[in-house]
């Protein structure tokens, strides 16, 4: 059969991302191996307790069926839908939600309708690509980025803003900040009570609409697992939260959580939610299960566990770092955060991020090389993400593992440019 031109294109796109040690693949990891790389935080997605109690929700609803039927504006809805929704927004401290399909059907549904023609559109650099998506068929007026966790920059770009749009000024058009609580990537949170008061000076009218997606943090952070906003106790200056299910909670799906206004808003104009098949029965049963096990405390204890073992990584980290830091090279090959991250998330910077993660993965750990374009050139790390079902025994064997490769990377190093030199030539195979 003949190679189609489109094909031929095709396949010569992902040669060259093949080139450029940036192709993707779907893998799977052994059965046996030790999880340091999903975001399943408080390991619910292998408790048994968790699965007896779905099965049994199942069973008890008398409204069961497989699939939801259709589109929820057709016949797709539900009661339990609609009572999860308020469960959900009373749980969060919010006026309303409403459910969708995913994070990134939520985000981009969102930021997709509600900014208006005119408005304007801040967000984190390192803001998800749901967003990304969203503001790309904005009917927004422009979509502005500022430097990444940087209130400074967020402040400087709105205060020029001001000086050219007087209607902004005036408060006649409005403003969204977009920002993610806790960033996937390296593990840091947002200074979301510093945005909070900048947007709040600056946009005295209150035409400032903060908008935070809480997709990593939800069920870790806050009481009970309702996130970093109701931590620091500002819902009510926040425009629109996104939680989602599929991290944490081990189910699927995403709500917002906003105002009457704006929900009614999105049934009528975001289109991710329009125009597909809703979330089934069985799907909604799982959010409803879990979301009820962190509603009555039953997370507490994992988190507590979670962030015990966050501490003791950090501190091992730390002593590996100090062990190699007599070789020199080593320094290329292990970057570790200079605090502990306020995180599961561990982002240790390498130049040598697939070396490290395929030892790693020999050794029976999972953790994921972590490389452009997902993070910017310069950028390349090892993400190690913690769970509430790892051991601090399984801990110490991933950092032995790393100190290991990191001995042998380094006297592999050193006996390159030792035989370099007795050629008479200076540089490294590596």
């Amino acid at each position: 059969m003949r190679t189609s031109s489109l094909e031929k294109a095709l396949q010569g796109s992902l040669a060259r991302r093949q080139e450029r040690s940036s192709l993707r693949k779907l893998t799977i990891a052994p059965r046996q191996s030790v999880d340091f790389s999903s975001n399943d935080f408080l390991s619910l997605s292998t408790s048994s307790e968790l699965k007896s109690e779905y099965l049994r929700n199942l069973a008890q609803c008398e409204e069961f069926r497989l699939g939801s039927g259709g589109s929820r504006l057709l016949d797709g809805n539900s009661i339990y839908a609609e009572e999860l929704e308020r469960d959900l927004a009373a749980f969060h401290h919010a006026p309303s939600g409403l459910l969708f399909n995913s994070g990134f059907d939520a985000n981009s549904g969102f930021f997709s309708c509600v900014p208006l023609p005119g408005d304007v559109v801040f967000h984190d650099e390192f803001i998800h690509a749901s967003v990304h998506e969203g503001m790309r068929l904005s009917r927004a007026g422009c979509c502005i980025s500022f430097k990444h966790n940087s209130v400074e920059d967020l402040q400087h770009q709105l205060l020029i803003l001001l000086k050219k749009d007087a209607l902004i000024e005036k408060g006649e058009r409005n403003v969204f900040i977009a920002i993610e609580s806790l960033y996937s990537m390296d593990g840091d949170l947002a200074p979301i009570r510093d945005i909070v008061e900048v947007v709040g000076r600056l946009l005295p009218h209150g035409n400032g609409h903060i908008v935070v997606d809480e997709a990593h943090s939800t069920g870790v952070y806050g009481p009970q697992g309702r996130g970093i906003v109701c931590s620091l106790g500002l819902e009510d200056k926040i425009f629109a939260r996104l939680h989602t299910f599929g991290k944490a909670l081990a189910s699927q799906g995403a709500i917002i959580l906003c105002s009457e206004v704006t929900r009614q808003f999105l049934i009528n104009y975001a289109r991710p939610m329009i125009y597909t098949t809703f979330i089934s029965f069985p799907a909604l049963v799982a959010i409803k299960t879990t979301t009820s096990f962190m509603m009555r405390g039953g997370t507490v204890a994992l988190s507590n566990h979670l962030w015990a073992l966050v501490e003791h990584l950090y501190d091992q980290l730390k002593i590996l770092d100090t062990t190699m830091a007599a070789h020199a090279y080593s320094r290329g090959l292990l970057r570790i955060p200079r605090e502990c991250p306020q995180s599961p998330i561990f982002s240790v910077l390498t130049n040598e991020p697939r070396a490290l993660a395929n030892a790693c993965q020999n050794a029976g750990f999972v953790v994921r090389a972590i490389v452009p374009p997902t993070v910017p050139h310069g950028g390349e790390r090892v993400r190690i993400c913690l769970h509430a079902g790892n051991t601090k025994e399984e801990s110490d064997m991933l950092l032995a593992t790393i100190g290991l490769w990191l001995s042998q990377m380094a006297t592999s190093h050193s006996g390159n440019a030792e035989d370099s030199g007795h050629r008479g030539v200076g540089t490294s195979k590596l």
